[in-house]
């Protein structure tokens, strides 16, 4: 079993409760995202239990992040959410020297990889033009409203899996982003079962077809998550504060971002 998975998966299922930051994108940046794809495919093959020693610790550090630190996240993204997204805006844009050097882009990135790598880019930044909200908490849970639910972990999962794209904000976008989180906080176990199989379900489809990709066009591939992840970057920037003691925290969180980002790479990268 390879234990220390369960801070990489604790790391993950922390930003998955965050609108605007991607699981996938903390993959990318604890550099276990093509390692990721290839034990979900690997699990659905005769040779599954070889990747339970990867997908076990990973698994129980995303569901213990998701219950234990739904409601610290929920707080701090309701109270202090500014200096959080800062805090993560440091983390990406530090790890990116990294990803280009896994990518080895000097050598294999030709002109259409950087046109690639635009698109990503776009597709990513203009997610902040996309209109969000809350929605509303559900009392009354009808056969459509469990369609619903299910139907929005299977789009958030595929999204979630996808460097960049924020499964939350997706959420958000369809409008039962509040639905959820309150489902996880109160231990509604339908809704988190009826979710948890929408995602599941989500994360096979989508990760079958990334896997695809990065054995056929490895060098594309890279080249558009790391698109995705610098696109990432305009819809976690939340715009400077107003008040001088928040741009404060935000420029400290901005920096621990960095220097966590420093860390990891030297950590994950260069093991």
């Amino acid at each position: 079993m390879e234990w220390k998975n369960i801070y990489r998966g604790i790391m993950m299922g922390a930003s998955d409760v965050i609108p605007g930051v991607s699981g996938g994108t903390i993959a990318v940046l604890l550099g276990i995202y093509d390692r990721l794809i290839a034990s979900i495919n690997g699990f659905l093959s005769k040779d599954w239990k070889k990747q339970l020693g990867f997908l076990i610790p990973l698994g129980i550090g995303i569901v213990t992040a998701i219950f234990s630190l739904s409601h610290l996240i929920d707080w701090l993204f309701e109270h202090y959410p500014k200096p959080l997204q800062f805090f993560f805006l440091g983390l990406i844009l530090g790890i990116l020297p990294y990803l280009f050097h896994q990518a080895d882009a000097k050598k294999t990135f030709k002109v259409k990889h950087f046109f690639l790598l635009m698109i990503g880019t776009g597709m990513v930044g203009s997610m902040v033009f996309l209109s969000a909200g809350e929605g509303i908490v559900i009392q009354e849970k009808t056969l459509s409203t469990y369609v619903l639910l299910l139907s929005s972990g299977f789009i958030a999962s595929s999204a979630m899996i996808l460097p960049g794209i924020s499964g939350s904000l997706i959420l958000m976008i369809i409008g039962v982003y509040q639905m959820i989180i309150n489902g996880i906080k109160t231990l509604q176990l339908d809704i988190v079962a009826v979710v948890g199989i929408g995602i599941v379900l989500g994360i096979v489809v989508m990760s079958k077809i990334i896997h695809f990709f990065l054995a056929n066009y490895r060098a594309a591939t890279f080249a558009l998550v790391i698109g995705l992840v610098i696109g990432s970057v305009f819809v976690v920037f939340p715009g400077w504060p107003a008040e001088v003691s928040i741009v404060v925290m935000s420029v400290v969180a901005f920096a621990l971002g960095l220097a966590a980002a420093y860390t990891l790479g030297k950590l994950e990268y260069e093991a």
